[in-house]
């Protein structure tokens, strides 16, 4: 699949029609949705034939690219019901087989189902000071080939290093820096748009043996 192709068929699916400011909930566009799943498939092979988890997956977007990009199986998290259920609409429009659950990231229990790789867009952690290295840290523990995330230029450096030291990265790589657009969906919220610099990072478990989800 070509990349406008893919981000021409994300840009038709639902989107929130309540965002809750608490999950810090804003859709992942089609334009950054796009180039991280299409990156993460042709330069790395990180999706085709591979089993996918799109940790706080909103209303899907980064899942369902996955599943329109090759993955073998694709399971989608959010802690919110209502976004469950926008993703599941969604995939049922793309006749995607894929699994949404409910649940808390954090509260995340290790079984018997392999995980290749997590692609994720998380709170950046403005309204819940860590919430972004909640993610990753869950992240890395459970993929066994790589983690895709989006997280704020400005914190480039704590990212790379908690990471490395902390989360037992192997590798901690930006990939590009892209501009994240924030609508206007808040009260608080004084501009129609913002463009938020970030980056999308690929992060590399140091062992790539026997993680289950």
């Amino acid at each position: 699949m070509k990349l406008k192709q893919l981000e021409s068929l994300l840009g038709s699916i639902q989107q929130f029609d309540h965002p809750k400011i608490e999950l810090e909930q804003y859709p992942t566009g089609p334009h950054i949705a796009s180039r991280l799943l299409y990156t993460a498939e042709n330069s790395f092979g990180d999706l085709s034939d591979k089993v996918v988890a799109d940790f706080g997956c909103g209303c899907g977007t980064l899942g369902l690219a996955a599943g329109l990009l090759g993955a073998e199986h694709v399971t989608g998290f959010d802690i919110d019901q209502e976004s469950i259920e926008i993703a599941t609409s969604n995939a049922d429009e793309l006749d995607l087989d894929i699994d949404f659950v409910q649940c808390d990231i954090r509260n995340i229990t290790l079984s018997d189902r392999h995980i290749d790789t997590v692609v994720m867009n998380p709170p950046f952690g403005t309204r819940k000071k860590g919430a972004d290295m909640e993610f990753l840290s869950v992240a890395l523990k459970v993929a066994s080939r790589a983690v895709y995330s989006l997280h704020k230029t400005s914190t480039r450096a704590h990212i790379k290093r908690t990471a490395l030291r902390e989360y037992n990265a192997s590798s901690a790589e930006v990939l590009c820096e892209l501009r994240f657009d924030v609508p206007q969906l808040y009260k608080f919220h004084k501009k129609k748009e913002v463009d938020v610099a970030v980056d999308l990072w690929r992060f590399v478990p140091t062992s790539n043996q026997g993680k289950h989800l």
